[in-house]
């Protein structure tokens, strides 16, 4: 593999936003590799992935899918290792070969492998809003003490991310968007979206404290 292929690691792999995301890999193989794939349930899916694009590890939150997952892949002699529960999802998202984490997984329980992948200093493109809205602090905290990138790409998020100044984001990271995410409402003008962001961009701002995230917001309306 080249050294500047992204080696991606997908918690949600069967979701849409992980079918969006493997569409992209197959479509770019000389950019992107699968390292890692995890799931919660549907081993069917997920065993068809490892069959294409033969991951290193794939993981099961549900043990009993894990197991028909192992016997699945076992049988048809593909080398993938199958791990199973929390545990499982956190060794997907902390492998060694993955430099990028895309957490998709809904709900609390993309929590815990998602701070995982912090905490290794993964760049983590995030879809998961609850690993922010249960995590707070401690999740932020996480994403300093590890060294990681964190890279909102849910629709909503990822909309405000890019609304964000030009010299505000580039001082913090480049877009990054995957998924359902678009970047104006359907129907909706090129020459109308270019005037609101005009507007946007002409607006005094003041900096305001933004809770979980740390930073100071500079594009808040003054009132």
């Amino acid at each position: 593999m080249k050294d500047d292929m992204r080696r991606v690691s997908i918690l949600g792999a069967t979701g849409s936003i992980g079918d969006s995301t493997l569409d992209v890999v197959a479509r770019h193989p000389d950019r992107f590799a699968v390292a890692g794939l995890a799931a919660h349930r549907q081993w069917e899916k997920l065993a068809a992935l490892c069959r294409r694009f033969r991951p290193q590890v794939a993981a099961l939150l549900d043990a009993d899918a894990a197991h028909s997952l192992e016997r699945a892949l076992a049988g048809e002699g593909l080398p993938t290792r199958v791990v199973a529960g929390v545990e499982g999802l956190s060794v997907v998202a902390t492998l060694a070969e993955a430099d990028t984490v895309l957490a998709a997984i809904v709900g609390a329980a993309g929590l815990a492998p998602t701070l995982a992948a912090a905490r290794a200093g993964k760049r983590i493109l995030l879809a998961n809003k609850e690993a922010l809205v249960i995590g707070g602090a401690a999740f932020m905290d996480a994403v300093r003490e590890g060294g990681a990138t964190l890279l909102p790409i849910d629709s909503e998020h990822n909309a405000i991310f890019q609304c964000l100044p030009r010299d505000y984001a580039r001082r913090r990271a480049r877009s990054a968007c995957a998924g359902s995410c678009s970047p104006a409402p359907a129907g909706r003008s090129a020459s109308g979206r270019s005037r609101n962001l005009r507007r946007l961009r002409r607006t005094k701002p003041v900096p305001i404290r933004t809770g979980a995230w740390g930073a100071r917001s500079p594009w808040t309306r003054r009132r």
